[in-house]
């Protein structure tokens, strides 16, 4: 375990900074979240404020004194951006350099040549999957979407059945698998493992997005049946490149840090001995700080100088990868503080006892708190973020492979039936040029099934492991 996962869990273990009784901190708990909740759907304030002042909101409802709050507030925030922040702009880098240099439309134009008829929606689901790796969700979506459309065009293809396995493949990387945001802050908050956590995703996630990308979009594309919109094909990232990286080295690129991670957790179980010469190694080259930067470095070379670029535009390109990431920063921190904030106030105590005294097995409780919060708020981030930190307390005492699997329910949780609170809802309507009632029967659906197996593959690994 890291130092910084000692120090949260010893700031995790404080004392409440309220005696309130569980009556009142679950009043609290519930009127905090609907503050947040209310200003990001009433009132479109962007989530970063919205945490904030639900958090400040929270501690004065269980009856905290103010300067306590902000203390548990400030350091939460602290905590999750130093332990997380590094790996999201590590991440976004990665993702940049891969989307210019023209190495995502290699990966897709080369498993696209080698794919037709009723191969294609998993060749979708696999150009999906290993792109969706480092990019972020909405990332991906604008990077995948003019493949998809003119895939479904040329080749006279259902845009649902083309469309729904590129989806699914993107919201499966993003709500299980680290170093997405969501993923990452569950992980630091309960003090999993990730290497071990990556490795169960990855179990979790194949089954999961075969069942909601390419068997649904079978019935997805008998629902809706659209063409794909002509006004809504754009150019893609790399056409005016005069060459791009290749393939072996793109797919090596991008999956480097997740190899160097899973080889990390495999010798930790297997030798299992902190004294031994190469699982010091392994430690080193396996944090996920080490292996980010390490893919990071070797995509200047693989990504960035094989397309051509100049050593200007490499470094502008790293540049601006990093101002979108600003946002997701400051909202990935917030919840943070907010997590902190709930733990101070003794909510985890609360849960324990709600837990015990209902039989709840703690993935299936973890699972639907982060559901609730996300039909409310819209954000899977946010769901991720106030669910680890409620059921962060059930961690303690927890092995480490059902410790990973307790960030794993959460993270099926936030996916749950994507509505009209949610920005992703939105884009796949106008992206697709469909009306709200077949997005519905089509993308909310494949969210809910998403989560529903996602959940249903956790429970099943926990009765195994």
């Amino acid at each position: 375990m890291t130092s910084l996962s000692v120090e949260i869990l010893a700031a995790d273990a404080a004392e409440p900074i309220t005696s309130a009784g569980n009556a009142q901190l679950g009043i609290a708990v519930l009127a905090g979240i609907a503050v947040i909740v209310l200003l990001i759907t009433k009132f479109k304030l962007h989530a970063f404020l919205a945490l904030t002042i639900g958090s400040l909101a929270l501690g004065a409802f269980a009856g905290a004194p103010l300067a306590d709050t902000i203390k548990s507030f400030t350091t939460g925030l602290g905590n999750t951006v130093a332990g997380v922040g590094v790996l999201i702009a590590l991440g976004a880098i990665l993702g940049k350099l891969l989307a210019d240099s023209g190495g995502a439309d290699q990966i897709v134009d080369t498993i696209l040549a080698r794919a037709s008829g009723r191969a294609m929606p998993w060749a979708m689901v696999l150009i999906a999957s290993v792109i969706g790796l480092p990019l972020f969700f909405e990332v991906g979506i604008v990077l995948l979407i003019p493949v998809v459309l003119l895939v479904a065009k040329r080749g006279n293809y259902s845009l649902m059945r083309i469309g729904i396995p590129a989806l699914a493949g993107l919201s499966v990387m993003h709500g299980l698998i680290p170093p997405h945001p969501g993923p990452l802050v569950a992980i630091d908050a309960l003090g999993a493992n990730l290497g071990v956590t990556l490795a169960l995703g990855l179990v979790v996630a194949i089954p999961t997005v075969i069942i909601a990308g390419p068997v649904f979009s079978r019935f997805a594309a008998r629902w809706v049946d659209i063409p794909a919109p002509e006004n809504m094909i754009p150019t893609r990232p790399s056409e005016d490149l005069d060459k791009r990286p290749g393939f072996g080295a793109t797919v090596a690129t991008v999956m480097l840090p997740v190899v160097l991670m899973l080889v990390k957790a495999l010798v930790d179980i297997v030798v299992d001995d902190p004294e031994n010469g190469l699982q010091k190694v392994t430690d080193v080259i396996g944090s996920p700080l080490i292996a980010l930067l390490a893919a990071v470095i070797v995509a200047l070379f693989t990504l960035g100088r094989a397309a051509g670029f100049t050593k200007e535009r490499i470094s502008s390109t790293v540049e601006k990868s990093l101002a979108p990431i600003a946002g997701i920063l400051l909202i990935v921190g917030a919840g943070g503080g907010f997590k902190q904030t709930l733990i101070d106030i003794g909510v985890g105590q609360m849960i324990l006892d709600f837990s015990e005294d209902w039989s709840i097995p703690a993935l299936l409780l973890a699972w639907l708190i982060a559901v609730a919060i996300r039909l409310a708020t819209g954000s899977a981030t946010v769901a991720t973020i106030s669910a680890a930190g409620l059921v962060a307390p059930l961690a303690e005492g927890m092995s480490t492979s059902h410790t990973a699997l307790l960030v794993l329910a959460i993270g099926a949780g936030s996916l749950f039936f994507s509505h009209v609170n949610d920005a992703g809802f939105w884009l796949v309507k106008e992206y697709f040029g469909m009306d709200v009632g077949q997005t519905i029967k089509t993308w909310s659906v494949m969210e809910t099934i998403i989560s529903v197996v996602g959940i249903g593959f956790v429970l099943l690994l926990s009765l195994v492991l």
